[in-house]
């Protein structure tokens, strides 16, 4: 079988932050062959999927999504190793991608070992951590465009900070080409557990969230303009702005959807009047969440 439907699913279920109402049809894609099938079923349907990863960066309305959901996951993951390239399916995450390059003696990707998201999500978003970030080892991506697979040069992703050319077009990123550089493997090795430890150390890592809930605004860093407004620990029902990296909204207990939602808005709202900086969501926001 190269999908799975489930209907009416939680999405509390398939995002990080543990919230979430149902989704209509909630599409597991396992092939490239089934995602063609399922896009072509939601197009007869007339509708446009939500395509997810792992969830890691997703916060769902309470009241769910009344339509379809993609999750490029699981069998959609494949990584081949040629030379100091990798081809990589959409699917795998991102902790198996840095694990097999280091194990090759390829570097480039110490900074996604700790990132809980899938490859192509990571594309999709252009995630970074610790002065990396995908567009530094991306060469191209293959992409369902229109109904045919098409392969795309990274130069043509416009690729920035937290944004790819995926956001603006109507594209699903099925795959990635990456060149890395050979390296000693032990020293590959000693920069992962190194930006995990750190990692461990300043992040709220035992509780569900999305990491980074905000963009850095130019010339400052989110969360210490959050906690010099005196946000730390704040909470809104069971979520809480995370007294140990306060640029994190966290599900403390419990939290709705809604609770996150407010929160956020809440904390948008404190900057800006004692800073003037708009902070703008790393996280992406989907549903209704009108009361």
């Amino acid at each position: 079988m190269d999908f799975e439907l489930l209907n009416n699913e939680p999405m509390s279920k398939h995002t990080t932050f543990k919230v979430g109402g149902n989704a209509s049809k909630y599409y597991k894609v396992k092939t490239l062959e089934g995602l063609v099938q399922v896009m072509n079923i939601c197009k007869e349907e007339g509708q446009k999927p939500l395509i997810i990863g792992n969830g890691s960066n997703l916060l769902v309305s309470d009241k769910g999504i009344d339509g379809s959901v993609i999750e490029i996951g699981n069998g959609f993951d494949s990584i081949q190793v040629n030379g100091n390239e990798m081809v990589v399916e959409a699917g795998a995450m991102l902790s198996k991608v840095s694990k097999v390059a280091m194990e090759h003696g390829l570097s480039g990707l110490e900074f996604a070992s700790g990132i809980p998201g899938t490859i192509g999500g990571a594309v999709f978003m252009n995630a970074g951590a610790y002065g990396g970030e995908m567009k530094d080892v991306l060469i191209s991506v293959k992409a369902l465009v229109d109904g045919e697979i098409v392969d795309i040069p990274a130069e043509d992703m416009k690729l920035s900070y937290r944004h790819s050319y995926a956001m603006e077009k109507d594209m699903v990123i099925t795959g990635v080409l990456l060149r890395l550089k050979p390296d000693d493997k032990s020293q590959i090795e000693n920069r992962m557990n190194d930006f995990n430890t750190r990692r461990r150390e300043k992040q709220p890592l035992e509780y569900p969230s999305a990491g980074s809930t905000f963009k850095r605004p130019e010339g400052y860093f989110a969360g210490k303009l959050i906690m010099d407004s005196g946000l730390a620990g704040k909470s809104i029902g069971g979520a809480m702005v995370s007294p140990k990296h306060c640029g994190f909204v966290i599900n403390n207990d419990n939290a709705t959807a809604s609770d996150i939602y407010k929160l956020i808005c809440y904390v948008q709202s404190e900057v800006s009047e004692k800073f003037n900086v708009n902070l703008e969501t790393e996280v992406r926001i989907i549903g209704d969440f009108e009361e």
